[in-house]
């Protein structure tokens, strides 16, 4: 059996190195000319290595992070847990995103890998898929796997107007800097004031990550780091948040990574014939609920074990679709919940009800 891969992002090199491992020939097409990661880090939760596992990776990719206890704050440094949950509800691997991918495209096979690559359009047959590459070679295969990220373009084709929509107000800047005197425990999140989020993890040794978002932002201006700053401020009360303000004030510029948050609205099927979506390309979220990569890699692990016990290729897909649809209805639903809590304390409640769900669900 064959498949090619749409895009060499975590998601689709996690599909491509799974699938591979099962038996399926595999090749990854992605846009860029490298691999290369986007972001600075990611948090991922236990049911990601439990798919790693599958492919003899999850012990060195767990060794290129570090764990978090989550722990969340208000603007003066009062720290906040709710009642009635575990540790394992409030602790994720914080991993840094370059080494991650590096990992996987070796698990993938770099040779397996088209790079400078973009899928185009694809088109569905009775005995194949044919999918046409930017750089004009047409690739045929038994399945596609468009996993191409939160602008995908097999999407695009697979449901016409399914175009990812911004987050209305909610921004976000986050970057990696050298580790310094900041605690060593870091601040995780701090839950400020209008709306404001933001903390610091040490990721390694010697590298922090700092992240700074605001919902129901106004128009913005000033630098990226002004930009920072300004929203960093209404969580330092009495000095508290010093440490992620001099860690923001030191960030190079083009070191500082600032977006728009955008989403992919619910679509009414994720399926076709010989075409499937995984991760973003499915179920862009907002961020603020630090779990879409786990999402995204436990559907790998759902589509590798539909495609596993079903021989036949449409009632996989369909058995696929049909519980990641599901489980993401409810993600929708804490997600919304998380995003309009008014405190630290009802933000902590909310988040530990998400995360008891995602990992005992």
């Amino acid at each position: 059996m064959r498949v090619v891969v749409a895009g060499g992002g975590l998601t689709g090199l996690t599909a491509a190195a799974v699938l591979r491992q099962a038996g399926w020939e595999v090749t990854v097409a992605e846009r860029a000319p490298a691999i290369r990661a986007a972001g600075a880090g990611i948090g991922l939760w236990p049911n990601a290595f439990r798919v790693f596992a599958g492919i003899g990776a999850a012990e060195r990719i767990a060794r290129t992070g570090r764990t978090v206890d989550t722990w969340f704050y208000d603007p003066a440094g009062r720290r906040v847990r709710a009642e009635g949950f575990t540790d394992a509800h409030h602790r994720f691997t914080l991993v840094p995103r370059a080494p991650l991918n590096d990992l996987l495209a070796d698990a993938v096979g770099r040779s397996n890998i088209r790079l400078a690559a973009r899928v185009v359009r694809f088109e569905e047959r009775a005995e194949d898929v044919a999918v046409h590459l930017s750089t004009g070679e047409v690739l045929t295969g038994d399945l596609l796997v468009g996993a191409d990220g939160v602008y995908s373009d097999v999407r695009a084709q697979l449901v016409p107007g399914s175009e990812a929509v911004p987050h209305a107000g909610h921004h976000s800047w986050r970057a990696l800097v050298p580790a310094g005197g900041e605690r060593r425990d870091g601040t995780v999140l701090t839950v400020g004031r209008d709306r404001t989020r933001g903390g610091y993890s040490r990721i390694s040794g010697d590298t922090t990550m700092w992240m700074v978002n605001q919902f129901g932002c106004g128009e913005l201006s000033g630098s990226k780091r002004e930009q920072a700053l300004e929203r960093a401020h209404r969580m330092n009360d009495d000095g508290w948040h010093d440490d992620l303000i001099r860690m923001i004030e030191a960030t190079p510029e083009e070191s500082i990574l600032a977006n728009q948050v955008m989403m992919v609205p619910p679509l009414p099927t994720w399926t076709g014939a010989r075409t499937v979506l995984i991760g973003d390309a499915a179920h862009a979220l907002s961020p603020h609920i630090s779990a879409g990569g786990t999402l995204g890699i436990e559907d790998v692990g759902v589509l590798a074990g539909t495609l596993s016990a079903q021989p036949d290729l449409s009632l996989a897909l369909r058995e696929y679709e049909k519980a990641r649809m599901l489980r993401f209805d409810r993600v929708r639903e804490f997600s919304a919940a998380v995003e309009s809590a008014a405190d630290a304390a009802a933000f902590a409640e909310r988040y530990a009800r998400f995360t008891r769900w995602m990992l005992d669900g």
